[in-house]
């Protein structure tokens, strides 16, 4: 058990003192609470992972890298190499069909 799950669970049995009905209508109120509390704290981190994101790519714009291209090759090493290379063909097709 890691040690945000040891604290949640001692929280848990802290409310379930003070709280003299742990079920309403059949919900599991502690249970309920915990999903909860997990979401909104996993919702944090994402927010402060997204500002993290931001700032390295503000420090590859101002390094001179476009960010545009880079979000292109994160997402291009992503996909599986035969899917890379389908979308490749196929774009290298539709160029020369119109041309370009």
């Amino acid at each position: 058990m890691s040690d945000v799950d040891l604290q949640e669970a001692a929280a848990s049995r802290d409310r379930q003192e003070k709280d003299p009905d742990p079920e309403v209508g059949g919900i599991a109120v502690d249970r309920l609470r915990s999903i909860i509390e997990r979401v909104e704290r996993l919702e944090e981190e994402r927010k402060a992972l997204a500002g993290d994101i931001k700032d390295i790519f503000a420090e590859a714009k101002s390094a001179g890298f476009e960010v545009k291209v880079i979000k292109q090759i994160i997402s291009i090493r992503k996909k599986e190499p035969a899917e890379v290379e389908e979308q490749e063909t196929l774009l290298d097709l539709y160029r020369r069909a119109l041309g370009m």
